[in-house]
């Protein structure tokens, strides 16, 4: 299995996921029941049991006999037995089988019960772990130390910020600027100083000092961060934020930040504290997609035709996918014609166009929503695309 520092499922790992194809792949999703009483009464081991029957009636449909379903999925059944992964789950559980054998992954999903059987992997599902607008930095600051995080919903990962900009304020100014403070602070204790703590001093030497502190750091994280549209968040003492926004010239700087001293913040509640101030901004990117949408109705730039919107993902077209939850369509594609072929049920030979369409916008750089049928632009359609162009 698996494992991710800053991200629950590398997007390399879900690009091998896209690229392996076969008779047989076997996809299931299932939440993991992380509360101690349904862990107690092994609901989602019996989920896993009722997944794996409806996963051998397809594969009998695929004309495969009994002896040979049960050697194909020893792999899954030895998983009920897996003691570590059902003591500690994830909300969720996604599985991957084909002949070159199982990948498994708990992820931070309580994905809806899905079972899929096909000549390649049911992706579709993961794709909220990669919505590309959720990714934002979180700068950890003061007089002590700098660290920079990238960050997204799941989780944050430091970046290495020592070549571009000074971790400590005596690197930027000079070593004889603790002594100053000192003297400033009528001999306070060395050992009280190392975040910026109360105001900040009224001496104007020491205020030019800590200014060409953060406009070092500055120009670092400009040279680092080539995404400029990413928000950063600050994480200082409450004066401190104040003099970073004069010294700032990174465009996407969020205005709230986060209040106190966060060398006392462990990782886990920083990011925490941090995607609380940027899930709001996320929400009115969103938003504004949705109005997007509905501002250019009728016109070439948005599409709710299915025999449309799979071509265009295909080709690279799609700037937003808006998708239903719950709904799809089933059939072929032939790339070279952009002509589908309906089917009223998925198949060993056929595609949930949904899938199709949803997995190649996001991996073209596209931007993947999933919504209720109430939420979406234009209701009734399994899904709805904003075009590039």
């Amino acid at each position: 299995m698996s494992v991710a520092i800053k991200h629950p499922l590398p997007k390399t790992i879900f690009e091998n996921l896209v690229n392996r194809h076969g008779l047989h792949c076997v996809s299931i999703y299932l939440p993991m029941h992380k509360d101690g009483k349904e862990q107690n009464a092994r609901i989602a081991q019996a989920t896993l049991k009722q997944c794996l029957k409806e996963v051998s009636k397809d594969l009998e449909r695929h004309e495969m006999d009994s002896q040979e379903i049960k050697n194909y999925l020893k792999p899954i059944e030895a998983l009920l037995l897996n003691l570590e992964l059902w003591r500690n789950p994830s909300d969720g559980l996604a599985i991957f089988l084909d002949k070159n054998g199982l990948n498994y992954y708990t992820l931070p999903i309580s994905f809806e019960i899905k079972t899929n059987v096909s000549d390649h992997f049911y992706l579709m599902p993961l794709l909220p772990l990669y919505n590309e607008e959720d990714e934002y930095y979180l700068l950890e600051l003061s007089q002590d130390y700098v660290k920079l995080y990238e960050a997204n919903k799941y989780g944050c990962q430091d970046i290495y910020i020592e070549d571009f900009a000074p971790a400590q304020l005596e690197e930027a100014v000079g070593f004889d600027f603790r002594q100053n403070m000192l003297q400033f602070r009528g001999g306070q204790n060395a050992q009280t100083t190392g975040t910026f703590q109360g105001k900040i001093p009224g001496n104007d030497d020491l205020k030019k000092e800590i200014f060409t502190f953060f406009r070092a750091i500055d120009n670092g994280i400009n040279k680092i961060i080539n995404d400029k549209k990413a928000p950063l968040v600050i994480a200082c003492a409450e004066p401190v934020f104040g003099l970073y926004k004069e010294a700032n010239t990174y465009p996407n700087l969020l205005e709230s930040y986060i209040a106190g001293d966060s060398e006392f913040k462990n990782k886990t509640k920083l990011h925490q504290e941090s995607w609380e101030l940027v899930q709001p901004y996320f929400e009115k990117l969103k938003e504004a997609k949705l109005l997007k949408y509905k501002e250019l109705y009728h016109t070439p730039k948005t599409s709710y035709q299915i025999a449309e919107i799979v071509p265009a993902a295909m080709n690279g077209k799609i700037d937003t996918l808006f998708v239903q939850n719950g709904a799809d369509e089933f059939g072929l594609f032939n790339q070279q014609t952009n002509r589908l072929i309906f089917h009223k049920k998925t198949d060993l030979n056929n595609a949930s166009f949904c899938d199709l369409s949803a997995v190649n916008t996001f991996l073209q750089g596209g931007q993947v929503y999933f919504f209720t049928p109430e939420e979406m632009p234009d209701k009734g359609h399994p899904m709805n695309a904003l075009m590039r162009y």
